[in-house]
């Protein structure tokens, strides 16, 4: 039978972000450091320097769908990368580049640092984290863990490394219902960390015995099954595209479940002219790349009295900028370092995920191990 989460301090509960006394972790001031607009010609300055900085210095960027479209096309055009987190993990790791600009938030870059400890590896902003990630300590982890030694413990990229150095197994959204349902079938029991929507969805999906950490990304939780469904009514013939960190009701109602690349797959194999998405805007601007034809909508987050009807913007990924990566190509700030025993403890169950994930390309392939109800692959 499955069982429900139960915290071993049931007092403390990290569902979201606590502001400590100076606001270090408050979303208010995640929003408060995105950096401002550049006029013109300064982003067009910038972003030469920037590239003549990455051949100057052995450089690649890094880039993840959520962040600003200037950075997705920069690091295109310079022969970097623009992935989710599980292809940006695999091609900084296999890229010859000494130094690693990684666009995203703070979990990324220490992923490429724990893969990679000869490079360097830098962030425009090191403070732009993650609500999940916040909301699975280290410590508390460690007595989760402890109350239930018989289960194999699955967690999300979307934690810190400590948590990881702790972990069996790291999952991305592309690959964690393959490698749950992988586990299942060998009869094990899953602990799972840290968001309470995937995981119910992954545990709806296989069937496996799973506890549940109660975490949400604050982004995709905000989502609203009711705005979804007069959004629905008002475009009968769109695809809607979700992904799976989503509350149940929105899930629900999806035609396809997925990945940011599982999203973007969608978009383009799909035959519908309309499609309404489910995440973080910032896939928009990759989307509309490489389907211009096709009309995007960004699934609703709030109701008519709202100040914006959609407002899914992860105000950590709002936080890099070109300056910043000018600041780490000049400055050589922003550096990553990720403490040992912590990351070799923690590159075992990274390196458990890739392996899965290149020598079973098959299961990734199905789609009930995908997360797409109607044309196939995640």
């Amino acid at each position: 039978m499955t069982e429900t989460l139960t915290r071993p301090n049931p007092g403390t509960y990290y569902d979201y972000p606590q502001q400590d006394a100076s606001g270090a972790t408050c979303v208010a001031r995640a929003w408060a450091k995105t950096p401002a607009p550049l006029h013109f010609d300064e982003k067009q300055t910038t972003i030469e320097r920037i590239k003549t900085l990455l051949k100057a210095k052995d450089a690649v960027i890094v880039a993840h769908y959520y962040v600003d479209g200037d950075i997705q096309d920069l690091a295109m055009a310079t022969g970097g990368y623009v992935a989710d987190s599980l292809e940006m993990a695999r091609f900084g790791k296999n890229h010859s580049a000494k130094n690693l600009i990684v666009a995203g938030v703070r979990f990324m870059g220490e992923t490429a640092k724990i893969l990679s400890p000869e490079k360097r590896v830098f962030m425009p902003d090191l403070e732009a984290t993650c609500s999940l990630d916040l909301g699975c300590p280290a410590e508390d982890f460690r007595q989760f863990k402890a109350a239930h030694p018989d289960r194999v413990s699955v967690v999300y990229a979307n934690t810190s490394a400590a948590v990881k150095a702790q972990a069996d197994w790291m999952v991305t959204s592309s690959c964690a219902l393959a490698i749950v349902h992988h586990l299942d079938q060998q009869g094990k029991k899953i602990l799972w960390a840290p968001d309470r929507h995937l995981g119910r969805y992954i545990q709806e999906q296989t069937g496996a015995d799973m506890i549940l950490w109660n975490g949400a990304c604050i982004v995709h939780d905000e989502f609203k099954a009711s705005e979804l469904a007069a959004m629905r009514k008002k475009h009968p013939d769109a695809l809607v595209l979700v992904h799976p960190e989503s509350p149940q009701h929105v899930v629900d109602q999806a035609d396809v479940v997925g990945s940011t690349s599982a999203m973007i797959k969608a978009v383009l194999e799909g035959k519908a002219h309309e499609y309404i998405v489910a995440t973080d805007q910032g896939i928009l601007h990759r989307m509309r790349q490489l389907a211009p034809n096709k009309k995007l909508m960004a699934a609703p987050t709030a109701g008519e009295s709202a100040t914006c009807k959609s407002c899914a913007n992860c105000p950590w990924m709002a936080m890099n900028g070109l300056r910043g990566i000018l600041n780490c190509l000049e400055n050589e700030h922003g550096e990553i370092e990720v403490e040992e025993p912590i990351r070799s403890q923690a590159l075992g169950c990274i390196e458990r995920m890739l392996t899965f994930t290149s020598s079973h390309p098959e299961l990734l392939a199905k789609a009930q191990h995908g997360f797409i109800k109607h044309i196939g692959a995640a």
